[in-house]
């Protein structure tokens, strides 16, 4: 799965690299991990009655991306065209307003600009770094999970807090149901049912809270009889993990849903899920350095035939510092709002967009055949994505079993 998501991505973002177009990473992720989840999903289908080929997808959570991924460009042609237009009106400065010339620029000028640029920069670091860090976590947890799986720094008194957090919901969570000395819980697949409660359709019974209370008691028994996770042996860490997510994300779509509103203390369920969420989502601190640097780097490195794109290409006259300043200021807060709500966002699409409202409105004209290529690109990198994901994951699998 890490293999075709890493090559699916890597050969589309390749191919339109050479070819000069500024295509969306954040396309070819989004698109890359679909294309293997719905391949995955179906590949599933063949063997169980009880799966289909759209399981592998939480189409919500999709549905909330896609409509960031619309919604975002468009924000920044609109943003950039009524920034520069407000700029020229209240900015009466003729040297911001016409193409630069070979000598420099005047101080403030050049403050102005390298502030807009960064920003854009630490707005685009602080979006596709945490797409770069998912990424490398993804692929980890795949490859080794006996040291990715759980969170391996974590504390002894972190653990206990866990443990006494356990037991405090467990009673709560049991209020749910009716106890049954004829149903004993172990009858019950807990993994199974939460599982099938997480999938878009899956909705409330007892037989949730019961498997909920279940696999809480096996966390509890399971970390309590260690001071430390890395006790826990190497075999065993990747279903610990698989049962903690299953039940911090029980909690958390039974909290979107409102199912926890009438408890007497649904504080102690949240603040129990949110110290399972601790030992599963996180990033160690070289993780980080290392997509800092790899962002830093490849835009060093290859940022040549994009900028060219952009800066010289979408409008019929060069770019002038109004309008760079006003395309830069509309992508940093569109991204730092998409940050902010947790959405993943194109930088390439909506700066390219916020140059294109900016040449509108400064009617200096656009470059269709660009244009055309832009648009091209940013219409076809997720279903492309989607489809080499495909392809290459159910070719990978096809090839295993061959062996």
């Amino acid at each position: 799965m890490a293999i075709a998501l890493l090559l699916s991505a890597i050969i589309w973002n390749l191919g339109t690299w050479y070819l000069g177009l500024p295509v969306s990473s954040t396309h070819t992720l989004i698109g890359s991990i679909t294309g293997i989840g719905i391949a995955n999903s179906v590949i599933n289908s063949f063997s169980s009655a009880n799966s289909y080929w759209w399981d592998g997808i939480n189409w919500l959570k999709m549905q909330e991306i896609l409509i960031s991924l619309v919604i975002s460009p468009l924000l920044g042609f609109c943003g950039a065209a009524i920034l520069f237009l407000t700029a020229k009106y209240l900015i009466r400065q003729e040297e911001l307003y016409t193409a630069p010339e070979e000598n420099v620029p005047s101080l403030w000028v050049r403050a102005v600009l390298v502030l807009t640029c960064s920003g854009v920069s630490f707005a685009h670091g602080s979006n596709d770094g945490q797409k770069g860090m998912g990424l490398m976590m993804l692929i980890l947890v795949a490859i080794l999970p006996s040291f990715f799986s759980l969170n391996l720094q974590t504390s002894p008194q972190s653990i206990a807090q866990l443990v006494a957090s356990s037991n405090s919901a467990i009673p709560i969570l049991s209020s749910q149901f009716i106890a049954n000395t004829n149903q004993d819980l172990s009858l019950i697949n807990s993994r199974d049912e939460l599982s099938q409660f997480l999938k878009p359709q899956g909705k409330v019974n007892e037989n949730i809270w019961r498997s909920l209370v279940m696999e809480s008691q096996v966390i509890a028994e399971k970390l309590s009889i260690n001071n430390s996770l890395m006790e826990i042996a190497e075999g065993d860490r990747h279903q610990v993990r698989d049962d903690i997510y299953l039940v911090a994300n029980t909690i958390t779509k039974l909290e979107k849903q409102q199912q926890l509103a009438n408890f007497e203390h649904p504080e102690i369920i949240t603040n129990y899920r949110n110290q399972l969420d601790h030992l599963t989502k996180f990033i160690p601190y070289w993780i980080k350095i290392t997509i800092a640097l790899a962002l830093g780097l490849g835009t060093m490195i290859g940022w040549k035939r994009v900028v060219v794109t952009v800066g010289e290409k979408i409008g019929k006259e060069h770019l002038n510092y109004a309008q760079g300043a006003s395309a830069e200021l509309i992508t940093m807060t569109t991204i730092s709002a998409a940050d902010y709500f947790g959405l993943p966002v194109s930088t390439t699409h909506i700066l390219s967009s916020g140059i294109a409202g900016s040449m509108v409105a400064n009617r200096s004209g656009v470059q269709v055949d660009t244009l055309k290529n832009l648009l091209l690109a940013w219409l076809l990198t997720l279903p492309s994505c989607i489809l080499l994901g495909f392809a290459i994951y159910a070719i990978g699998v096809f090839a295993i079993k061959m062996a």
